[in-house]
């Protein structure tokens, strides 16, 4: 019945050792290359045994926060180095950023499409089509429909019932839809001639989907897509020769 406590004790004790060290660490007072004190030293530094010391050691090893050299001692490591998070250098601004986008979305939205098609629930069918008039509404009105636009999309990939599908336009975010892009670049009876047109290939991605008609539905959103890049592709051929006008 004693020994219970004993054993929470230690936990406490190591886990507050542990987070000690970590401070001194993150506080330079350790910098990488520098080695620990020794068990003995950090013994009477904590007033605690060494078996604590020992598994406070053990638990900034497991952290890669240091590392034992035999004969030699335990020494700090160079924090690793920070991965930047994918898809955060997505500029709606530019041209060329979104035209990089809808590539790498042809890639994973044409067979999305075609799963939707094919596995698609009563449900989700309509969230599709619900997704689909939203856009349409906001198109006739004049509304910005890019976050409508971003809802279809996702729409249509929860219809895959695979989450991953959904799980990567979300990590991308609304930003990939190039709507957004057009608002800064795109004079106003031409972007109303290419709300048109992306009202009537939404059409054709939805028809397909609700017919049930997998080849078609692919072959809608590949068109989609592509189209989309060739309209993009013309748009950055165009800014590029206005700069290049407005330089002579």
């Amino acid at each position: 019945m004693k020994e219970a406590p004993k054993k929470q004790n230690r936990k406490t004790l190591v886990e507050t050792v542990c987070e000690a060290l970590r401070q001194q660490i993150r506080s330079g007072r350790y910098s990488p290359g520098d080695r620990l004190p020794s068990e003995g030293r950090l013994t009477e530094e904590f007033s605690v045994s060494r078996t604590v010391i020992r598994e406070a050691v053990a638990n900034l090893r497991a952290d890669k926060l240091v590392e034992a050299r035999q004969g030699a001692g335990v020494f700090v490591l160079s924090p690793p180095a920070t991965l930047p998070l994918p898809f955060q250098g997505i500029d709606p601004a530019r041209v060329s950023s979104m035209i990089e986008m809808l590539e790498l979305r042809t890639a994973v939205e044409v067979e999305a499409a075609a799963l939707a098609a094919q596995r698609r629930s009563p449900s989700q069918e309509e969230a599709i089509v619900k997704a689909y008039r939203k856009v349409h509404t906001l198109s006739e009105r004049g509304e910005s429909t890019s976050t409508a636009d971003f809802e279809l999309h996702l729409a249509i990939a929860d219809a895959t019932n695979n989450p991953r599908f959904a799980e990567f336009l979300k990590l991308m975010g609304p930003n990939v839809i190039p709507r957004r892009a057009l608002d800064t670049v795109t004079p106003g009876a031409e972007l109303n001639a290419y709300l048109a047109i992306l009202n009537r290939e939404h059409g054709d991605i939805v028809k397909a989907i609700i017919s049930g008609d997998e080849a078609a539905a692919r072959e809608a959103m590949r068109s989609h897509l592509h189209g989309s890049q060739s309209r993009y592709r013309i748009l950055l051929h165009q800014i590029s020769e206005d700069e290049r006008k407005g330089r002579t």
